[in-house]
């Protein structure tokens, strides 16, 4: 039977064999936490790339801005999945090659557009391997159907690795324990971001990398995820945030009883207050932080919640 992408995760994460990129080291921002009380909050959502999850930029990109290292992840991921051999045979760099498929397939995908006309559409990693792939099979390529599963689960696992060779991701410092002592609480918790198809793979082993006795699909709620790639859109779209508030009032909570948080005042917070939600600005990384010190006094904007560390949020819980 076919591995899961989260199996096929765990199983990269043993492999002595592979080096992975790290996620750059958070800069400290001056600031003093701000920590209320907010007995009415019942669940917490997270925004996951840069604010649970540290990565390069705080987000995640499709190329990298440092051309080696898009090199470096392509040829990892040409090996990885044996496609030199179905890929033009003319002299140079298998990377060079792939490169212009790639960027040829994005273009093909971007054009077709969004219905509707959506204004901040999402791009679909796993859509991208697949266009590739259709485009090796062309030339006899062949995978292990038994180990990877169908076409679609196999591009969503090279996304996977393509994705991690390219921008490495860990929890930010306090991150894990903060879910752990929130679900201890029992506070529900899931997940309100841009993206990927392997994105919740990504946070799980971020979470199993520090705890490993946790069991993450206990801590997040999958009937809590909200993810760019899952609705079409990205935020701030109004249709991720009414999808926001349809998951929310679905499972019988109330936009005020819902805490969201995230490292981007203006574009996730606010937006967020509009619908309703308390907020929780997360200021812990000045690289990836995306809310300027005028903003917190407009009232618009301003959070419920300031934190410096992500494990100092439960003590807006603990009496």
């Amino acid at each position: 039977m076919a591995l899961s992408l989260e199996e096929y995760a765990d199983e990269l994460a043993l492999r002595k064999d592979l080096i992975w990129p790290k996620p750059p080291t958070p800069e400290p921002v001056s600031a003093r936490a701000g920590i209320q009380p907010l007995p009415e909050v019942r669940c917490v959502l997270w925004n996951v790339y840069g604010t649970f999850l540290n990565i390069f930029q705080g987000e995640i990109l499709f190329e990298h801005p440092k051309d080696i290292v898009m090199e470096i992840a392509l040829d990892k991921t040409i090996q990885e999945f044996k496609m030199w051999a179905s890929m033009s045979r003319k002299p140079g760099q298998p990377a060079n090659y792939m490169k212009v498929i790639y960027d040829q397939v994005i273009l093909e995908l971007m054009s077709i557009g969004m219905p509707g006309g959506e204004k901040y559409p999402e791009k679909y990693a796993e859509k991208i391997w697949e266009s590739i792939v259709n485009k090796l099979f062309q030339k006899d390529y062949k995978f292990d159907v038994g180990y990877y599963g169908s076409l679609t689960e196999y591009s969503r696992k090279i996304a996977y690795f393509f994705h991690a060779s390219l921008q490495g991701t860990a929890a930010y410092p306090g991150g894990v324990e903060a879910v752990r002592l929130l679900s201890e609480i029992g506070l529900r918790q899931g997940l309100f971001s841009e993206g990927q198809c392997f994105t919740q793979a990504q946070v799980r082993r971020a979470i199993l990398n520090e705890q490993p006795q946790l069991d993450p699909e206990m801590i997040l709620d999958r009937k809590l995820r909200i993810l760019s790639c899952e609705v079409g859109a990205r935020k701030p779209s109004d249709k991720m945030f009414k999808k926001a508030l349809e998951t929310t009032r679905a499972t019988g909570l109330q936009p005020s009883q819902v805490l969201f948080v995230s490292n981007r005042l203006e574009q996730d917070l606010g937006h967020a207050r509009k619908a309703g939600f308390r907020t929780a600005l997360f200021v812990g990384d000045k690289a990836t932080l995306q809310a300027k010190p005028e903003q917190l006094k407009d009232a618009n904007l301003r959070p419920d919640l300031l934190l410096t560390r992500l494990d100092e949020l439960p003590r807006a819980f603990m009496g």
